[in-house]
């Protein structure tokens, strides 16, 4: 586990609850590009041991869901960052999370606007003040300064919840830990396969 900042006692300001960052591998060619602060991840936000994250659905509902934290299948988890602390109780980040629901539709999932890690760097922010990392989604904002020479395959890339575990509003108030949705790679390109296989770090 890594904490922002250069020391675990900066990080510890205001709150008692820690809020993590868990980052996953979408593809083995992060084992070279992590090292060049590049990669392609994906990632969720840890609080009160549920995991929260976001992924593509073909409904209108919500495409926020709650798994097991360190445990988003299909992909490898690289890390946990300690991103600040929050004085949130449990049923008032399912709060925030009703809150973000709208603005996070299934439907809504962009790539290089509106993914995964957009949804954990609004999280954070309201949870602790603090946004993510820059380097989980610079590809992301290099993508969308350089779309028109993006290959339409990585263009048209959503990663999802499969259709059969998608979660709508009611299905997050109703939400237990011991439930959990899983993420696949829904891609016409094999280059952001599911079977990454990078060590812990």
């Amino acid at each position: 586990m890594l904490c922002r900042g250069s020391n675990s006692v900066k990080c510890r300001k205001a709150g008692s609850i820690p809020v993590y960052l868990n980052v996953y591998d979408l593809t083995s060619i992060n084992e070279y590009a992590y090292w060049l602060g590049l990669g392609i991840y994906h990632s969720g936000v840890q609080v009160h041991r549920v995991e929260y994250a976001f992924g593509y659905h073909e409904q209108a509902t919500t495409g926020i869901f709650e798994g097991e934290p360190k445990k988003c299948e299909g992909f490898t988890f690289r890390k946990q960052i300690l991103i600040g602390w929050t004085d949130m109780n449990p049923k008032e980040v399912k709060g925030v999370m009703n809150e973000l629901a709208h603005k996070y539709k299934g439907t809504s999932y962009d790539l290089f606007t509106r993914n995964c890690n957009h949804f954990c760097n609004d999280v954070c922010i309201r949870l602790t003040g603090k946004s993510i990392p820059s380097w989980i989604n610079r590809l992301a904002r290099i993508g969308l300064m350089c779309f028109c020479i993006v290959p339409g395959s990585v263009n048209s890339t959503k990663v999802g919840i499969e259709d059969d575990k998608w979660r709508n509003e009611g299905a997050i108030k109703a939400k237990t830990r011991s439930d959990s949705s899983r993420f696949t790679s829904s891609s016409s390109s094999p280059s952001l396969s599911s079977d990454a296989s990078s060590p812990e770090q």
